[in-house]
């Protein structure tokens, strides 16, 4: 059976998350319903990572296994056709060894969080960010950033639900950038790594945010790493404003697309 890696990206905001639940909407119904009507019987995708509900992806990855050989441009435009009017679009389609995997063959997973500065309700970008009525410090947000950079125990930024073998990870990146959005001032998160526990990147974000708002100090969320206690983290920030935002591989299935 031939396999193929398809790019996807979405808007979290009318699934109960990438995941296919029986009574919900979910982005993996959506797009198994779609590969139905291009070829029939029962169709089953493995996805990068799961990414829960309200949250959106610019390059979540997937693999799919089909019964004839499809040239992946038309593929691609298919499953768009078929996905109407759900907002999710196959951006990118590459034929893959047959034991490829867009789960186990990924190295590495990036994320984006956008976080809003601004008093009047966002309409251009409700849905799409998480919004504060403050203004944020990013240098002291990046200063508390720079200590959970690295190999340590994160069950502090873990969710209580987390199904990881291990709360142990290395974090590659977590950047603090101020820019301007098309609704105002943002702060943007920048966070790499290998792999992630589940809620890491919104419990991150939450307690950073405590910093830029002055209730906590980059102490205090070395403080909160070195608990190891669910209980010592920060809030843990709604998840409209977070992205997947790629899914890297040791050779990118979509390099020849540009």
């Amino acid at each position: 059976m031939p396999r193929y890696a398809l790019k996807i990206e979405y808007h979290g905001a009318p699934f109960a998350g990438w995941q296919l639940q029986r009574d919900h909407p979910s982005v993996q119904g959506a797009i198994e319903d779609a590969l139905a009507r291009l070829e029939p019987g029962p169709h089953r995708i493995a996805a990068a990572g799961r990414t829960d509900a309200g949250v959106h992806a610019l390059g979540q990855v997937a693999h799919c296994d089909m019964a004839r050989d499809w040239e992946p441009f038309r593929l691609a435009s298919a499953l768009n056709h078929h996905l109407k009017p759900a907002p999710v679009a196959i951006v990118g389609a590459a034929a893959v060894d047959a034991d490829w995997h867009a789960r186990f063959s990924a190295i590495e997973r990036q994320y984006l969080f956008r976080l809003l500065m601004r008093r009047a309700p966002a309409t251009l970008d409700r849905g799409r960010v998480w919004q504060v009525a403050h203004r944020l410090d990013a240098g002291a947000m990046q200063a508390a950033a720079d200590l959970l950079i690295g190999r340590h125990d994160f069950t502090t930024f873990r969710s209580s639900i987390c199904q990881s073998a291990s709360p142990v990870k290395t974090l590659d990146e977590l950047r603090v950038e101020e820019a301007e959005g098309v609704s105002g001032p943002e702060i943007r998160f920048h966070v790499r790594a290998r792999s992630f526990l589940h809620n890491q990147v919104r419990s991150f974000v939450g307690t950073l945010e405590r910093v830029g708002a002055g209730a906590w100090s980059p102490r205090d969320v070395r403080a909160a790493l070195d608990a190891r206690d669910r209980a010592a983290c920060g809030p843990v920030c709604p998840p409209q404003g977070l992205y997947l935002a790629r899914v890297g591989y040791p050779a990118d299935p979509f390099a020849a697309q540009g």
